[in-house]
């Protein structure tokens, strides 16, 4: 595996006034394409930048359909409408809270340009099954991977599949920029589509503009490049991401190990031997109850998330989706981090033994 540059003198290359990525920014996206084991990785500000600058890669656009899962965070959905697609909102596997190949293939219209799995928690997604069915009717794989940096989907890690994969590096995240995100491309036109995107469609390179008097603008961009403090925090990150997914996974198995004496909690699974855990959630009856007991209780949990398609904004879309109305009534994220110790996830547990106790009993 390749070493990423060194923070400190990669900042002192950085050229002031640039609006081209900084050294440090390469240096980020070169440590973290080693990391994967592919060709390239191109920085942007955000995970939702990252999905915007994808979808147009891929060259979605108005007319289009995107299949997508309504159980994300509402980023993945006005991405597609920003590059003014379509959401077609597509039921979930109840124990994994991701899509499956065959929910997926059942979505698929004349329409689809593109299908946008998320890596619920962590866990990969494993479209191989229909892969060759999508390709030959012109529809991309965009991955929304903002929970699964480091995750593997068989041998190789997310990312290394051969699909459009969009990362966040936001502050909760795996790894971290402090906010930031990170596209793997599929081939260097789409590469070049993206880096042009993010620097406002300015396409000379740094050294190009400084020893220049002029500069070419050749299509539509937006400022997502990320800075020089991002990445560098970024490349930190990176060099004790190992130690880091390590306690998450040891963390996530002392969750399962505490939750199962419960009666009526469901861990949901992230395939943990797999998957670098960014959540650890439940599925309890009373999820609001529960909720606001464990809030009382000094307990930080949360819900990840409300389907979309219940959401105002995107009503135009919606779609009965049954399984993903029970699981956004029955989901809650239980606090997890690196930082944790076991005695916090005891503290956790027996609060929640705690709350359902008092909310039997209402």
């Amino acid at each position: 595996m390749g070493q990423p540059t060194s923070t400190s003198s990669s900042v002192r290359t950085v050229r002031r006034g640039s609006s081209r990525p900084t050294h440090v920014s390469a240096a980020t996206e070169r440590g973290v394409a080693a990391f994967l084991g592919v060709d390239d990785a191109v920085a942007v500000t955000s995970g939702t930048a990252a999905l915007h600058t994808a979808l147009l890669a891929a060259k979605v656009g108005p007319g289009d359909e995107v299949i997508v899962p309504s159980m994300t965070f509402c980023a993945t959905v006005q991405a597609i409408l920003s590059v003014g697609a379509t959401p077609r909102f597509i039921e979930i596997n109840p124990a994994t809270l991701c899509v499956d190949h065959q929910l997926v293939l059942e979505a698929v219209t004349a329409a689809t340009a593109a299908v946008m799995p998320v890596l619920f928690g962590g866990r990969a997604v494993d479209l191989g099954p229909i892969h060759s069915e999508l390709d030959e009717r012109g529809i991309a794989v965009i991955e929304d991977a903002a929970h699964a940096f480091g995750s593997s989907n068989g041998t190789r890690h997310v990312g290394a599949t051969g699909t459009l994969t969009c990362f966040s590096f936001g502050p909760v995240k795996n790894l971290t920029c402090g906010p930031g995100g990170m596209v793997i491309p599929r081939t260097p036109q789409e590469a070049d589509v993206i880096r042009r995107t993010r620097l406002l469609g300015v396409v000379p390179s740094q050294d190009e503009r400084a020893n220049t008097t002029n500069y070419r603008v050749e299509g539509f961009g937006l400022r997502y490049q990320l800075s020089a403090l991002n990445a560098a925090i970024g490349l930190v990150q990176l060099d004790g991401f190992q130690a880091a997914a390590h306690t998450r996974r040891h963390l996530w198995r002392t969750y399962r190990e505490a939750l199962a004496p419960l009666d009526r909690v469901t861990l949901v699974d992230v395939d943990v031997d797999h998957a670098v855990p960014h959540l650890c959630q439940i599925r309890v009856p009373h999820r609001d109850e529960v909720f606001a007991s464990l809030r009382g209780r000094d307990i930080g949990v949360g819900v990840h998330y409300p389907p979309n398609h219940l959401q105002p904004a995107f009503a135009a879309w919606h779609r009965c989706l049954p399984a993903t109305e029970r699981a956004g009534e029955e989901i809650l994220s239980l606090p997890f981090h690196q930082h944790l110790t076991e005695t916090d996830i005891d503290r956790v547990v027996n609060s929640l033994e705690q709350a359902l106790t008092s909310v039997r009993g209402l």
